[in-house]
């Protein structure tokens, strides 16, 4: 009975009060944010009648969001992270209610709708990366995994569950009511992390602000002279430019499967990385954070290279499933590492460079896997990627020993917040 029990979702991060309420405001905030993600693309489809502008709104957000994680990064280290958090939070709720306002005014304004898009994906650059160096001062060292992984699986239920609702609600109450309900939600971030009590930077009070790009070189020096922290970027950035085969999938709808079927190649990724996440007590013990660092990138290659051979829906879910839980857990050991080696004063920095890396993977790995994909064909340019994924994850582990043996620390002289 107890080993059924940890196998589960590890849920002690949640006897810490002030995390408590930031994850449980998450909930309501991820699944109105998706509201949003649904409607906005749906409006620059309608005003424009082009997808050329629906995929612009992706591009559009891309450089402001970089720029903006590195900011909020450099930041997060020398000012309240709470102050920090609470502006950004603010802001993207502020974001929500100009949306609600153009799509109340009606003005049908691509160039609007591209204008937010951007500001919003700025601000939530910066408040994801702020988040995710408040998470180590919320909860216990040896609960950091656990930690991310209740956070992690929040976001991708809120994935799957949020562009049903939308798909449901927006025939009945239309987009304004869609965009209202997602600037609301926001509200609930916005209590959870007012409750929150100061956290100045690591040592004392705010300290003086140096020049932005000087701050974030520190912070790739830093990098660079940590080999552990340079393999963890290395390992999920060869994960998500080699192996996401995403940008392949309308393609291998057409061809292999069913048009029909693209929703189905898409969610099964996700609900593979929620499964896992309710499992996830079964991975959130392990203490060779390297190895699972790898691990993770190995099942996932892995698994990749297996749905590209598959044939019939159902074997294409059946990787795909763990595919998902192993990006899963790719990210909560990555997250956990980036946060636990490092000291507080560098923490912000680095998590903006991991936000830079965790999207500009998979933008490269879209443009890659587009162009051999047309080159090479489907079934070549994904298994062939997933190949590769799994090389990757076996060369960073015998080329770099340090990263072999890393391992969770045992505590930290970081205070806690309890309350």
């Amino acid at each position: 009975m107890v080993r059924s029990k940890q196998l589960l979702v590890d849920v002690r991060p949640l006897r810490a009060g002030a995390f408590r309420r930031l994850w449980a405001a998450g909930i309501v905030t991820a699944l109105g944010a998706q509201l949003t993600a649904v409607v906005v693309p749906l409006q620059i489809y309608e005003f424009s009648g082009s997808s050329a502008y629906v995929g612009l709104a992706g591009l559009v957000g891309l450089a402001p969001m970089a720029a903006a994680a590195l900011w909020g990064g450099a930041l997060a280290d020398v000012r309240d992270r709470r102050r920090v958090l609470l502006t950004t939070t603010i802001g993207i709720g502020v974001t929500s209610s100009l949306l609600w306002a153009q799509a109340w005014a009606n003005l049908r304004s691509v160039a609007v709708l591209l204008l937010l898009v951007a500001v919003q994906q700025a601000l939530f650059g910066a408040n994801s990366t702020v988040s995710r160096a408040v998470t180590p001062r919320l909860v216990r060292p040896e609960l950091l995994t656990a930690a991310n992984a209740l956070q992690s699986t929040v976001l991708l239920s809120a994935g799957i569950a949020g562009p049903l609702l939308a798909g449901g609600l927006l025939p009945v109450v239309g987009s304004r009511t869609l965009y209202l309900a997602d600037a609301v939600a926001v509200c609930a971030t916005v209590w959870a992390v007012w409750r929150l009590p100061a956290l100045p930077p690591d040592g004392g009070g705010e300290r003086r602000q140096s020049a932005v790009l000087r701050q974030i070189a520190d912070g790739v020096r830093f990098v660079t002279k940590h080999q552990v922290l340079l393999v963890v970027y290395l390992a999920d950035f060869a994960a998500l430019s080699l192996g996401l085969p995403t940008a392949l999938f309308p393609q291998l709808a057409a061809e292999t499967f069913h048009p029909s079927d693209i929703g189905v190649l898409y969610a099964a990724v996700s609900a593979g990385g929620v499964l896992a996440g309710l499992c996830s007590g079964a991975f959130t013990r392990v203490g060779r954070h390297g190895v699972a660092v790898a691990v993770s990138v190995g099942v996932w290659g892995l698994a990749v290279a297996g749905f590209g051979l598959a044939h019939s829906l159902v074997s294409a879910v059946a990787w795909l499933l763990p595919a998902g839980g192993a990006l899963l857990a790719l990210g909560v050991f990555r997250k956990t590492v980036l946060q636990s080696a490092v000291p507080d004063g560098m923490r912000g920095r680095l998590q903006g460079i991991d936000t830079v890396v965790a999207v500009g993977g998979p933008r490269l790995g879209d443009l890659l896997h587009g162009t051999v994909g047309a080159a090479l064909g489907v079934t070549w340019t994904v298994t062939g990627g997933g190949v590769l994924t799994v090389v990757a994850a076996l060369a960073l582990l015998l080329l770099f020993p340090g990263f072999r043996r890393h391992r969770a620390p045992a505590g930290t002289e970081q205070e806690v917040i309890s309350g």
